[in-house]
């Protein structure tokens, strides 16, 4: 490694964007972090990917090429191994002869051109491309795709299209259905996939995944391949093979790129057959921290007050997948010190916390919301959080828990802020017991944010749902509003990752007044408005405006109420 990088160093200093001290530094960290050394330098501030980019195709003469604008077919990709191409970031593009044309994210990394001639048999010629480019063809050149034609046909099947004996369900490693899930769930993970979905059709067995929010079809396989890659997961999440008439629940570990990861699995019977959704929790990709949820400078501060205080209730609202756990989640990582008594009680627990006492409800068991929460406050608590309100019983325990010293953080399943309070009502709370606990609601839901790669402005015409809903929201103007056109780095979808827009609600004497008169829901959200409240679709909009995302996300999430 150490020649490869003097190669790729020598190039940069005869063309005197590099001083050998620079390098000499670059060559240091390189072996302590064991990063390319083109990473280092880029991370180190010495050069841009750019300038880098134009140095070595000047100084070498190898010509750079845009991969979103190519065909690679699969027969060329095929020429090395999937594991070569990651491991060295190169992709064959094209094939004339015994030449092959490798896009190189680093044409001075001769041990990668020598691997892959051995590999191909092939003479290469290098060519430059961008990173991003380059692992977004491995994406598509090398995922389960290929294992579906290869080894679809190697699954024994019976006359009747299922898996025949108990024997064929003794998988070995190198067996196809291990290579077809590990396949599957090594490319969710790649793609940034929340949730995997493996459904039973008439004709075919889809999968699909859901990234940012938005579920995609990656793969169908061919019918008869459904039981035995259904038995392959049940075997992994430790649930039984031969129940398919009932819903199971399982969870799998798994280690990819050398972290580890773990993978929530629930499997649904359907007149087509059984449904596996495989849920990946990742904690190297979930925010931790309250200043990166994309709370607006004004509603963070807000939020901080409520969070700040010694006792009384915090809720998060809105529906399932908008990210409140991971609000709260953050919170207790915030105001967790060795000072205080933190426990959470939680169905399932999703990350595990360090410095917090987290209780995994288990119903089998007799361990409930209500029952975990009135065993916690016999813990001396400080600070508690109940996953979910999900019943008088449990919401009569937690309000009382906040008037009694406690601080209580919970979420509930409502459209708005004002709307969890009435929640609350409904269940059979007494109006005042709510009013004098809940210090404050934070409502949210996720957008999609813009690719920042291929980001364009552009103006929306006169006669566009965006205008129209602009105008709704007191606009008079059309402002410049950004969109993705669409890119390597995004899967050409214009969106990658997800931010949340809110609203938050504090109890003030003006709202403690309304809650005790049992107003209606809207007329609340009208009060708190009006002493600060900025609504959630004015949140989403104002970051609209602002370039993060789209109005037609924010009308998506925010205006149809639709995630």
């Amino acid at each position: 490694m150490l020649n490869n990088c003097k190669r790729l160093g020598n190039v940069l200093l005869e063309a005197g964007f590099l001083s050998h001290e620079q390098l000499n530094k670059a060559v240091s960290v390189q072996k302590k972090t064991g990063e390319p050394l083109r990473k280092v330098l880029i991370a180190l501030d010495y050069i841009t990917e750019s300038k880098m980019t134009e140095i070595l195709e000047f100084q070498l003469g190898v010509p750079y090429v845009t991969i979103g604008t190519l065909e690679i077919s699969r027969e060329i990709a095929s020429a090395i191994p999937a594991i070569l191409a990651e491991r060295y970031q190169v992709i064959p593009i094209r094939k004339e002869g015994r030449t092959l044309t490798l896009a190189m994210v680093d044409p001075t990394n001769f041990f990668a051109i020598d691997d892959v001639r051995m590999a191909s048999g092939c003479d290469i010629e290098p060519v430059m491309a961008a990173e991003r480019e380059i692992m977004w063809a491995i994406r598509r050149s090398y995922g389960v795709q290929e294992l579906v034609e290869k080894a679809v046909s190697k699954l024994k099947t019976d006359a009747a299209g299922t898996s025949t004996t108990a024997a064929e369900l003794q998988f070995t490693d190198d067996a196809p259905v291990v290579s077809i899930v590990n396949s599957i769930i090594s490319q969710a993970i790649k793609e940034r996939a929340s949730d995997i979905h493996i459904e039973p059709q008439d004709k075919l067995l889809r999968v699909r995944f859901r990234v940012d929010g938005v579920l995609r079809e990656v793969v169908t396989f061919p019918r008869h391949t459904h039981a035995a890659i259904i038995s392959r997961i049940k075997i992994m999440s430790e649930m039984d093979i031969a129940e398919k008439r009932l819903p199971q629940d399982g969870r799998i570990k798994v280690q990819e790129f050398g972290r580890d990861i773990d993978l929530r699995v629930s499997t649904l019977p359907t007149i087509s057959g059984e449904k596996i959704v495989l849920r990946i929790l990742d904690k190297q990709t979930v925010i931790l921290d309250v200043n990166g949820l994309g709370f607006a400078a004004a509603n963070l501060t807000v939020y901080r007050k409520l969070y700040s205080q010694s006792h009384g209730m915090v809720l998060a609202t809105g529906p399932t997948g908008a990210g409140k756990t991971t609000t709260l989640y953050s919170t207790l990582t915030e105001i967790s010190t060795p000072g205080k008594n933190v426990i959470t009680v939680e169905d399932p627990v999703e990350y595990r916390l360090d410095g917090i006492n987290q209780v995994q409800v288990n119903y089998k068991a007799g361990l409930t919301f209500s029952n975990g929460l009135r065993s916690i406050l016999r813990q001396d608590p400080n600070v508690i959080m109940v996953g979910e309100i999900r019943d008088r019983e449990t919401a009569d325990i937690a309000v009382r828990a906040a008037l009694t010293g406690h601080l209580v953080f919970s979420t509930l399943h409502t459209n708005d802020a004002p709307g969890a309070v009435i929640r609350l009502i409904d269940m059979g709370l007494e109006p005042f017991l709510v009013a004098s606990a809940v210090l404050g609601i934070v409502a949210q839901r996720l957008v999609r944010v813009i690719c920042p790669d291929c980001k364009q402005q552009y103006t929306p015409a006169t006669e566009s749902p965006e205008w129209h809903f602009l105008l709704a929201n007191g606009f008079k103007d059309r402002p410049g509003l950004y969109r993705g056109v669409g890119c390597p780095r995004c899967s050409h979808t214009g969106y990658l990752g997800r931010m949340a827009i809110h609203e938050v609600m504090t109890v003030s004497p003006a709202v403690r007044e309304a809650i005790n008169r049992r107003v209606s829901s809207n007329i609340l959200g009208n009060i708190a408005a009006a002493e600060g409240m900025e609504p959630m679709c004015q949140d989403g909009i104002a970051k609209a405006v602002s370039g993060l995302t789209t109005i037609s996300e924010v009308m998506r999430v925010a205006y149809s109420g639709q995630e």
